[in-house]
């Protein structure tokens, strides 16, 4: 690593230096620098709280927390699509996906078994990765763009949105609409106001909102779930807006909802890999188990209610599935764990995190059981929560104003 830090040094003297050719672009350099050494700048003063966790190393952590999730994405796009191609229910794409497929296939020919673990992950991993790219190279793009205006240096948080995004869109997603939308998201969902840390909603929920709204049909349409050419396989979601029956009738079972072997978005259908990393983010502090446990109480309780309540489920077929139906499904458990609690956008007093988690998880139930048209609910709900996490905080805030005045005017 001497050797690294060496010619970092060497480089900002001869290009990046102030009075030097590139010096506008220092940003650049300075995120390839803090990309390999933690920055030497240190707290100084009495007022300041020194911690060994700053700002880089939370970020890796949510990146490793999301690992699970990646993983189990891939390998369930491939084994989707084999599951199909083994049945003769379609053939391999005939675009440049296929074409990488098909040259893996001449090395590798278990890539296309339904059974085999490695070739699985490697039909995801051909979806997944150029995704990936693109995100991290328009998104970074825009970054340090921006940061170069600013006279900013580039945050590590868009290492997390970068990987956030390619989790919740289908693996059939064109690539300019990647591109588009990480643009959308990154520019007008955080740059706009400020840049990390000053944006008030999740730019990664911000990006595939434009999607959504954008090109609904294609985002949300069934032919963009399977990994294959010719074939329309709604999500276990719209199944469930029918009706419990009507899911256990297309072939879903709680099981594999919880194992993540169902149609849907690479990181949000393996619940078991999203509580993987639950558990990961909660044994290290960076994310709030307040607002994860609120937001399954919240959640679970009304499925609970809407499910026990005849009147209600004779009204909306969807109220009959039951909290553990509504947890395995679509993008809760996702949303939950790293959606919701995302530290710059969510509430930050302790009873508000209470508060906000406890009114998404709420309210994803009511768009699921009463808006057939629209099944997910996850996504539009949290980014409604970050607009009210600040009004939450200032009432919060407020109320124990005046409690403690109260209490100051009785002595």
């Amino acid at each position: 690593m001497k050797f690294v830090r060496k010619a970092l040094d060497a480089t900002e003297k001869r290009f990046f230096a102030p009075g030097k050719p590139f010096a506008f672009l220092y940003p650049l350099y300075d995120a390839a620098d803090t990309f390999f050494f933690t920055p030497n700048a240190k707290t100084s003063g009495t007022c300041a709280v020194r911690d060994c966790v700053d700002f880089k190393r939370m970020m890796i952590t949510v990146v490793l927390a999301l690992l699970p999730c990646a993983l189990t994405g891939m390998y369930n796009v491939g084994f989707q699509a084999n599951s199909l191609l083994k049945t003769g229910a379609a053939g391999v794409p005939i675009d440049w996906h296929g074409a990488i497929l098909n040259g893996i296939a001449n090395v590798y020919p278990a890539i296309f078994e339904p059974t085999s673990v490695i070739g699985c992950f490697l039909y995801g991993l051909v979806y997944f990765l150029p995704i990936y790219i693109v995100t991290m190279i328009v998104g970074l793009g825009w970054e340090i763009l921006f940061a170069a205006i600013n006279k900013h240096e580039v945050n590590e948080g868009f290492f997390v949105t970068g990987f956030l995004f390619p989790l919740i869109v289908p693996a059939t997603i064109p690539l300019w609409q990647v591109a588009l939308a990480i643009s959308f998201g990154v520019v007008i969902g955080k740059e706009i106001f400020g840049g990390t840390g000053r944006n008030f909603m999740n730019p990664a929920l911000v990006a595939r909102a434009f999607l959504f709204f954008a090109y609904a049909g294609q985002i949300s349409g069934d032919k963009v779930w399977t990994a294959v050419d010719g074939v329309s396989k709604a999500t276990p979601l719209s199944y469930a807006s029918q009706g419990v029956d009507a899911l256990t009738n297309a072939g879903y079972t709680q099981a594999s909802a919880f194992f993540g072997t169902i149609p849907g978005s690479f990181g949000e259908t393996s619940t078991l890999a999203c509580l993987i990393g639950a558990a990961i983010l909660i044994l290290t502090g960076v994310a709030s188990w307040r607002i994860m446990a609120s937001m399954f109480v919240g959640g679970m309780g009304l499925a609970a209610i809407f499910a026990s309540c005849p009147s209600i489920a004779e009204a909306f077929p969807a109220a009959t599935l039951g909290p553990c139906w509504h947890f395995v499904l679509g993008g809760f458990a996702f949303g939950m764990v790293f959606m919701a609690t995302d530290p710059v956008t969510a509430a930050a007093t302790k009873v508000g995190q209470y508060i906000y988690g406890f009114l998404i998880g709420a309210l994803i139930i009511v768009v699921r059981a009463m808006n057939p048209a629209y099944p997910e609910g996850a996504m539009l709900v949290i980014l409604f929560g970050n607009c009210v996490a600040p009004l939450i905080d200032y009432m919060v805030v407020n109320a124990n104003i005046r409690r403690r005045v109260k209490r100051l005017e009785a002595r």
